[in-house]
């Protein structure tokens, strides 16, 4: 995958936290007491850091991560994986959309996730790699992550799955609950159900690769998370309990900007780093 941008920028997770929370430009104000022409200048994108570090504290967020983000003094360092895995980044409008591709080599079996704009690059690496693909896993079911769905799944012939609580607009589609298991040759999939930037948004996690791997669409990003004008705390849950307790070397590969890392989101990642 190329060199990606971070999916949001200082300010975009502090306007994510405010509006999750529910607090105001009043209350910030009067809680972080800092001025209506500081705060503005920080929302605006000028890291003031005094401003930074009093704001975060009233918007559950750390200090120490968010002035790094601000300063754009960290961009995440992801793990090799020398065989069985692919990732994908596609245009969607004005932003980039990501898919992925997992397989076991020696059985030829593969699974992807989610389609981005087009599942052309998708299809070459199943082609080049002789791959058959048995799953289509959907994260979520937001346009800009199955936009492709009906040429991927009708090119290939395999079964597209989602959440129960979101079901995919795709005939013959099916459906799983949480803690659903799949297996393609040696690789294990587990479902987590992640939700709150979409009903059913579902973490997957991967075994039998050179990592362990979590497929997380829209609810955890590299140095910020998925939101929600209405079910942030939800979201916000979820990713603690269902996420965190992950293994540290676990890799995230998001729905949008670059992958990271457990242990790189828990040190980076104003959300989660305390």
């Amino acid at each position: 995958m190329p060199h990606i941008p971070l999916e949001d920028d200082f300010n975009d997770v502090i306007n994510k936290a405010q509006r999750g929370l529910g607090i105001s430009d009043e209350d910030l104000l009067q809680r972080a007491e800092v001025s209506a022409e500081d705060l503005a200048a920080v929302k605006g994108g000028k890291p003031i850091d005094a401003v930074l570090r009093r704001v975060a504290r009233h918007l559950r967020l750390s200090p120490d991560a968010l002035e790094v983000l601000a300063h754009k003094r960290w961009y995440p360092r992801i793990p090799d994986f020398p065989k069985g895995f692919a990732a994908f980044n596609s245009p969607h409008g004005s932003m980039t959309v990501n898919s992925y591709l997992i397989w076991d080599p020696r059985a030829k079996l593969a699974a992807a996730f989610d389609t981005g704009s087009t599942c052309r690059p998708m299809l070459d690496v199943l082609a080049a790699e002789r791959l058959t693909l048995r799953y289509i896993f959907l994260t979520h079911t937001h346009p800009d992550h199955v936009a492709d769905l009906a040429t991927l799944a009708g090119s290939t012939g395999a079964e597209v799955w989602a959440s129960e609580l979101e079901p995919a607009d795709h005939p013959g589609s099916k459906t799983f609950r949480e803690n659903a298991h799949f297996h393609i040759g040696g690789l294990a999939v587990k479902t987590l159900l992640t939700c709150g930037h979409s009903p059913g948004l579902t973490t997957f996690y991967v075994t039998g690769l050179s990592w362990p791997l979590a497929v997380v669409g829209d609810a955890l990003f590299a140095s910020s998370m998925g939101g929600s004008a209405t079910r942030f705390a939800e979201q916000f849950k979820n990713n603690k309990e269902k996420i965190l307790p992950l293994p540290r070397d676990t890799v995230i590969a998001p729905g949008h900007g670059p992958m990271s890392t457990l242990a790189q989101e828990r040190l980076h990642n104003p959300f989660i780093a305390r």
